[in-house]
């Protein structure tokens, strides 16, 4: 079961070379028991991986590296209203997606190719155009890895928050997440006054839109603007689009009126990482084949390097940029190892 030095280039859409010492694929949950029983397992840290969509490699993982590659799509409960879906850790976000507009079923139509698999979804809460994964997430399983067991988490005990969850802070690096289940409905409520969404639709003509046709739209959107990791390699936003006091959105104002904004409260404000990069003239910038994407900002590509540290510390050199220049400290979205 257990693989010794297996390259994970090919296992991250970075494409950086980081060769795991030990590896271990897990397509079955009843594996991890077996796997818990082992040297390999007890004397080392484990590092879980998902889709690699969401991690840059600074350096190779240390200890034992475990693959999640749990599959399976399949309908657990129903009623007039909403449709629980369960879906392996290891199943392509964008197929979870396609199997519910699919099979008419709405809430995830909004997170249409955000790339990574299932088990990292609740992970970060990914969100996209308005619609975060904790407004339809039910549950999950996951095994924890101290105690060796397995465990349920309802939607309160993950924690979620903005690209946060309870497996990000108090959990990290204690949990392999082996399952979700999201409750889906089939009386929709479209969200469509997220970015470019309505504009879209009504460049389709489209007057009363199913959850198919956002989906469409979304998927313009995107492809207009992210690069496709197959072709240039890249984690999508690298950046938390971060959450201000308004009183620093009121400072920026003064010299940018046409900051774009998006009010979370009465106190905070949530600003676009892109735009804060672009002001800094980053957009578009290459430097040592290491870039950001030509049509938004907040995509770092690989243009060419296998090494990790070189694109932290190209990231690094935006932050400082950002915050010399509003103030603002960014945090990475993008999980970096090492």
């Amino acid at each position: 079961m257990i693989q010794k030095n297996i390259n994970l280039q090919s296992f991250n859409t970075f494409n950086i070379n980081a060769v795991a010492g030990m590896y271990a694929n897990i397509t079955d949950e009843k594996q991890l028991i077996e796997l818990s029983d082992t040297k390999e397992w007890n004397d080392n840290p484990i590092f879980v991986l998902g889709g690699g969509s969401n991690l840059l490699f600074q350096n190779a993982p240390k200890g034992l590296t475990i693959h999640v590659d749990v599959d399976g799509i399949e309908i657990i409960d129903e009623t007039d209203d909403y449709v629980l879906v369960k879906a392996g850790a290891g199943v392509v976000w964008n197929d979870l997606v396609e199997y519910a507009l699919k099979n008419n079923l709405g809430g995830i139509e909004n997170l249409i190719l955000i790339p990574g698999k299932c088990g990292a979804a609740p992970m970060q809460n990914i969100g996209a155009y308005g619609v975060e994964l904790e407004s339809v997430f039910d549950s999950l399983s996951c095994f924890l890895i101290n105690e060796k067991r397995f465990r349920q988490f309802d939607k309160d005990e993950c924690q979620f928050g903005y690209r946060d969850s309870v497996f990000k802070n108090k959990l990290k690096g204690e949990a392999i997440i082996t399952s979700i289940t999201l409750r889906l409905t089939k009386k929709h409520e479209l969200n469509t006054s997220y970015g470019a969404i309505q504009s879209k639709l009504e460049e389709f003509g489209i007057i009363s839109p199913t959850i198919q046709d956002v989906a469409k739209a979304v998927k313009e959107i995107r492809q207009s603007k992210l690069p496709n990791p197959a072709v240039t390699p890249n984690a999508g936003s690298f950046f938390k689009n971060p959450i201000v006091d308004n009183s620093v959105v009121s400072k920026i104002q003064e010299q940018h009126p046409q900051v774009p904004v998006y009010k979370i409260d009465n106190s905070n404000t949530k600003i676009p990482a892109g735009w804060l990069i672009e002001q800094c003239g980053w957009k578009g910038r290459t430097v040592d084949g290491i870039g950001t994407w030509k049509h938004q900002a907040l995509v770092i590509v690989n243009n060419g390097t296998e090494n990790g540290k070189k694109i932290v510390e190209f990231a690094r050199k935006i932050q400082s940029d950002v915050f010399n220049k509003f103030g603002i400290k960014l945090e990475p979205e993008v999980n970096i190892i090492g």
